[in-house]
């Protein structure tokens, strides 16, 4: 056995926690907690322990609501409780096993049988730990690879009407310093950060003479503009197993939709449209706006923002529109690092 894990002892009675610190200290590193309470505490203070030994008979709060708090927190579910009580009926001991309990031994203790049930649980928690860590490396290495072949789809479809494709990285820049300033939690800002380059994959399907057209399009061509974001959510698909990829054909399908309903291709208003659609289409129309292409000259970032504030409230979000003003300063450090004088 060796001195690498812990283990953390709970129990009121101080009479048994010295009993289980004596026979497991010479092989681990033993902590000890007097109350349900205090574990929390200890939890927060020290490094997680790899294993926890509980008492269930305890005032306050009993062993059964310390085990259900464990295993209701994801930084803690993982850890394998073994229930050490005087509690021996076997209702008991059913509640113990189906809360998340690896084992529920009975005092008096046995002390070899004890010893040999820990290293056991200790031994199999490292084998899961070990199976669970080469599960996470091989999906983090298909998530990098699914990634990489949206990013460069983004790329591909913005080559279509822009040479260098920097427009969807500098848009997706811009979405996810608006979501960072609404407070929303990381994993939702970093799928969004890689799902806007997608926003306009349709239009690999639409044909170089309307994209590069340097004057105004007639109405067919128009319409065949448009279908560019039902184009994008169809090469994507209706993923069930991708958030990004689900994600990507939302925003694909939406960054053209206005707050008034004016927008296409389904004509949403308001809270219809989802918030990724409405990020993605405030920071798609700034970087075009401030963007040369084939029909016009780049607009100064103070006419593009006062554009932004004239059509808030029917083009966009109205709550969004302020916030990204806001974010004067960040933008321009994004459009200065991603220039289109600079190499992709």
């Amino acid at each position: 056995m060796s001195n690498r894990y812990k283990i953390l002892i709970v129990d009121d009675e101080p009479g048994n926690l010295k009993v289980l610190s004596k026979l497991l200290q010479p092989y681990y590193q033993v902590i000890a907690s007097n109350s349900g309470q205090r574990v929390f505490e200890i939890l927060d203070q020290q490094d997680l322990p790899d294993m926890i030994l509980l008492d269930v008979m305890m005032p306050e709060m009993d062993g059964f609501q310390v085990c259900k708090k464990l295993k209701q927190n994801p930084k803690t579910q993982h850890i394998p409780i073994m229930f050490i009580t005087a509690k021996t009926d076997a209702g008991s001991e059913e509640k113990g096993l189906m809360m998340g309990g690896v084992d529920y031994i009975t005092k008096p203790i046995i002390p070899m049988v004890v010893l040999a049930r820990i290293k056991t649980h200790l031994t199999l928690y490292d084998v899961n730990r070990s199976l669970e860590n080469k599960v996470n490396e091989r999906t983090e290495q298909l998530d990098n690879s699914r990634l990489q072949v949206i990013q460069r789809l983004g790329r591909a479809a913005e080559y279509k009407d822009n040479d260098t494709g920097l427009h969807v990285i500098r848009m997706s820049y811009y979405s996810r310093l608006l979501a960072q300033e609404l407070g929303i939690e990381s994993s939702w800002v970093n799928l969004l950060f890689n799902a806007a380059p997608m926003h306009d994959l349709g239009k690999i399907g639409i044909p170089d003479n309307i994209l590069s057209k340097p004057g105004k399009l007639d109405k067919d061509e128009w319409e065949i503009m448009m279908s560019h974001a039902r184009k994008g959510a169809e090469i994507i698909g209706d993923p069930e197993d991708s958030d990004l990829l689900d994600m990507a054909a939302r925003v694909a399908l939406t960054h053209h939709e206005k707050w008034d309903g004016s927008g296409y291709p389904k004509g949403l208003s308001k809270d219809q449209i989802p918030l990724e659609g409405r990020i993605v289409a405030i920071a798609d129309v700034f970087d075009a706006l401030t963007s040369v292409r084939p029909y016009k000259d780049a607009w100064s970032v103070h006419e593009a923002m006062d554009l932004l504030k004239a059509e808030s409230g029917t083009h966009f979000d109205p709550d969004l529109v302020p916030i990204f003003l806001g974010l004067e300063a960040k933008i321009l450090n994004v459009m200065k690092e991603f220039s289109e004088d600079q190499s992709a």
